[in-house]
């Protein structure tokens, strides 16, 4: 029997209430849009909804971001109870090569920059990711008094399962366990990690992500060095997060980042964009 009270502590990103209400309104996200899906929540946890009478949703950042589209839906592509999505506002281009479409992290950058006016700055970082570096990098824009989000490129099969057990969650918070469920899914992927739970045995990082079937209605809990591993996306093409944060706020983050070793620059996750597809 338990007899120590056991405190948790639950810090939210700056914006955090507001990317969830967006989440909500726009899921789920259309086919090979995870990054521009994730680039429009940024976009409306800093307070940006619309630019020239057009709404800054996924389409608008997807055709900012050059994101191009598999002209034949992949369902193997897709969590387990999603049908795939393709009502696009704006139509995408199409190529015929499934494994290389969505967007890529430089197409995130430039269409986040560009549709904020460059009131935001999207500062990407590749490597090297530590369950430290991690920490390092959220307590540092949690920090921040201006609305922030953290932009992740995850390979999906080192995170737990998006539907872990109450006793499996409070295992790992108050125990460190790692007795979670296995991976829901194996793609490359964004998501956005907008909070954290943390125990004395280990800490849990809150992730909205791109389909309602995903843990409930799209968010789920990762530990943290799960997260951190699936940020390093070993035998893939590289992943990493990309914080967006206020222009007047990009000095002090990269100094924080730098303390952790996190190299910024953009990283290849393998798909190609308008400018470069056939």
């Amino acid at each position: 029997m338990d007899t120590v009270a056991s405190k948790l502590e639950l810090t939210l990103l700056p914006g955090a209430r507001a990317l969830l209400q967006m989440h909500a309104r726009e899921l789920p996200q259309r086919d090979d849009l995870c990054g521009a899906f994730c680039g429009a929540l940024a976009l409306s946890a800093a307070g940006l909804h619309e630019r020239d009478g057009e709404p800054l949703d996924q389409d608008s950042v997807a055709r900012a971001a050059g994101s191009v589209v598999s002209r034949v839906p992949d369902a193997a592509a897709l969590p387990a109870g999603e049908h795939g999505r393709r009502d696009y506002r704006v139509q995408p281009p199409m190529i015929d090569d499934a494994s290389v479409s969505g967007t890529n992290c430089a197409g995130v950058v430039r269409a986040i920059e560009e549709l904020s006016g460059e009131r935001l700055c999207a500062l990407p970082y590749a490597e090297p990711w530590t369950g430290e570096a991690l920490a390092g990098l959220f307590d540092a824009v949690a920090g921040l008094q201006r609305p922030a989000s953290l932009i992740a490129n995850v390979a999906t099969r080192h995170l737990w399962g998006s539907t872990p057990s109450a006793a499996q969650l409070l295992g790992h918070l108050l125990d460190g366990s790692d007795e979670g469920p296995a991976a829901d899914w194996d793609v490359g992927h964004f998501v956005c990690v907008f909070g954290r739970v943390r125990g004395p045995g280990g800490e849990l990082y809150c992730i909205a992500d791109t389909y309602p079937a995903l843990g409930a209605h799209g968010v789920h809990a990762q530990p943290r060095e799960r997260l951190a591993r699936a940020l390093t996306r070993p035998e893939m093409a590289p992943g990493g997060i990309i914080a967006v944060l206020a222009r007047e706020d990009a000095a002090a983050v990269s100094a924080a980042a730098s303390t952790y070793g996190l190299v910024e620059g953009t990283w290849d996750n393998g798909t190609l964009t308008v400018a470069s597809s056939p």
